[in-house]
């Protein structure tokens, strides 16, 4: 099984994605998470095992292009992201709202 640096893992994760959508998932140990764009599957499922201390069932990605958006009559280009849809075994959770005033 490939092995994922301390540093890398938190390259990985970028921040969780906190949605009416993704709040209501989270019901089903389904969590969402913004991730690096060259992540692979197997990479953000280490990296959300050895950070919350849980065990990672299945990942599912999705890649958004970024909007082309004018600016002073010049064209640019927003950034790609890529959001990691992560369900977790039964009796594993992750409390995503520590910290939060």
């Amino acid at each position: 099984m490939k092995t994922t640096s301390n540093e890398r893992i938190f390259e990985i994760l970028r921040s969780p994605v906190v949605t009416e959508k993704s709040t209501l998932i989270s019901q089903f140990n389904h969590y969402v998470f913004k991730v690096s764009p060259n992540s692979t599957k197997v990479d953000i499922k280490n990296a959300v095992e050895k950070i919350f201390n849980v065990k990672v069932i299945s990942v599912n990605t999705s890649m958004s292009k970024g909007k082309v958006k004018r600016f002073k009559g010049k064209l640019g280009k927003r950034p790609d992201s890529k959001k990691a849809f992560v369900k977790l075994a039964d009796g594993n959770s992750i409390d995503l709202t520590t910290g939060i005033k």
